[in-house]
C-alpha cells in the first residue's frame, strides 16, 4: 500500500511504499526533508505530524521525549505512515538538486595528526562528487555495515574527498585507518549526505561551535564561504580537551589573519600544564554564552559530539533568543563497536 505525504508549508507531496520510512521516500523522491544521522538518535529529522497516524520504533528517548510525542512531534527517520500525511517541516531548498551516487575510491594519501588521520580519496577518472560543503559521506564496508564520515573540503576543491577519522582506541574502523590501512586501497562509498551546509540565501551573520573533528565540515563550509566571496560574519568557536587536538589551528588562525570578516576563537576543556594556554577555556557552548547576550539576529551551525549540541541548542534558543529554525546541527554519534563516525 502507497500513503501520501503532504509537506507544509511548501505544499509539496509524495507517496511512501510498505516498510519504507517518511525520510527514506522523501529523500527517494528528491524531496527536501532535513536529516543527519537517520538512525533516531540526532533529531534533526524532527517534524510535526498535523493530520494522519505513523508508527514510530528505533529511537532514542533523548531525541524524540514522550512530551513531544504527544504534541505530534515525529522522527521521519524513524516513522512509517498508517495512513496518508500532512506534516509540518523546515525543507531544505535545493537537497534534492544532487545525486546521491555509489562509488568506487582510491586511498590516495593518509596523515597523521596528533590522534586524527587525514585521508584524501581518489575517485575515478570519469567521476567527480558533487556535493554542498558539510555534507557526509557512508564508507561501505565489506562485513555491509556502514562508516560515516563528514566531507571537510569544499565543493570547489574536488580532486580529493578529504576526511578527518580521530583514532577511537578499540574502534574496529579507526584502528584499521590508524594500523593497516595502505594507500592505494581500493573503497565504497555512498554519498553525498546530511542537510549540514550553508544556507546561502541568508545574509545574517554566522556562529560555528565544533567540537573534536567536528572541525571537518566546518571547514569544508568555511572554505567555500571564501571561495564564494561570501562577506557575513563568521565567528568559529573550536572546543577540544587540549592544545594538540586543535590538530588544524594554524589553519584556522589563518584564516582570521586573511578575512576581517573570519574570527577564530579556540576552547579548551582540560588544558595541560605543559600547554600554558593563553586563551579561553571551558565548555565551547558556554563561551559562546559569554560572548554574545542575543542570538536573535544569528544563524548557528553546531557540529560535533552530541552533548555539545543538545547543549547549545538548548542554550542558545532558551536563553539568548536563537531562532529554532536558524540551529543547523550534525552530532557525531559513535556505533555500536566504536568503529565509526563523523
Amino acid at each position: 500500500m502507497t500513503f501520501q505525504v503532504k509537506v507544509l508549508p511548501s505544499g509539496h507531496t509524495f507517496g511512501v511504499e510498505a516498510q519504507e520510512t517518511v525520510l527514506e521516500a522523501a529523500l527517494r523522491q528528491n524531496i527536501g526533508l532535513p536529516y543527519g544521522c537517520r538512525d533516531g538518535a540526532c533529531g534533526a529529522c524532527k517534524g510535526k505530524v498535523t493530520e494522519g497516524d505513523v508508527s514510530q520504533d528505533g529511537f532514542q528517548e533523548k531525541a524524540l521525549p514522550e512530551s513531544e510525542r504527544i504534541q505530534g512531534i515525529a522522527l521521519f527517520c524513524c516513522a512509517r505512515p498508517r495512513s496518508d500525511l500532512t506534516i509540518e517541516v523546515r525543507e531544505v531548498t535545493g537537497a534534492g538538486d544532487i545525486q546521491v551516487k555509489t562509488l568506487p575510491c582510491r586511498v590516495e594519501n593518509i596523515s597523521k595528526v596528533h590522534d586524527v588521520a587525514v585521508l584524501k580519496l581518489k575517485l575515478p577518472v570519469s567521476e567527480r562528487l558533487q556535493f554542498r560543503a558539510g555534507q557526509y559521506i557512508d564508507i561501505l564496508m565489506k562485513d555491509g555495515k556502514k562508516r560515516s564520515f563528514s566531507i571537510a573540503n569544499a565543493p570547489h576543491d574536488d580532486a580529493f574527498i578529504e576526511l578527518h577519522i580521530r583514532h577511537q582506541p578499540g574502534g574496529s574502523f579507526s584502528e584499521y585507518v590508524f594500523n593497516q590501512m595502505k594507500e592505494r586501497e581500493i573503497m565504497r562509498f555512498k554519498g553525498p549526505l546530511g542537510s549540514f551546509f550553508l544556507r546561502e540565501d541568508s545574509d545574517k551573520p554566522i556562529i560555528f561551535v565544533a567540537s573534536g573533528t567536528g572541525f571537518a565540515p566546518v571547514k569544508g563550509i568555511i572554505e567555500h564561504a571564501i571561495h564564494q566571496g561570501i562577506q557575513r560574519e563568521m565567528v568559529l568557536y573550536w572546543g577540544a580537551r587540549t592544545q594538540a587536538d586543535l590538530y588544524m589551528a594554524e589553519m584556522a588562525a589563518g584564516w582570521q589573519a586573511a578575512h576581517p570578516n573570519i574570527t577564530f576563537i579556540p576552547v579548551l576543556s582540560d588544558s595541560l600544564p605543559e600547554d600554558n594556554w593563553p586563551g579561553r577555556t571551558g565548555f565551547v557552548h558556554q563561551a559562546v554564552m559569554d560572548d554574545f547576550a542575543d542570538l536573535s539576529g544569528y544563524q548557528v551551525y553546531a557540529c560535533g559530539a552530541p552533548v555539545m549540541v543538545e547543549a547549545a541548542h538548548g542554550a542558545f534558543t532558551k536563553e539568548r533568543a536563537l531562532p529554532e529554525d536558524e540551529f543547523f546541527s550534525d552530532a557525531f554519534f559513535l556505533s555500536k563497536d566504536m568503529g565509526g563516525s563523523k
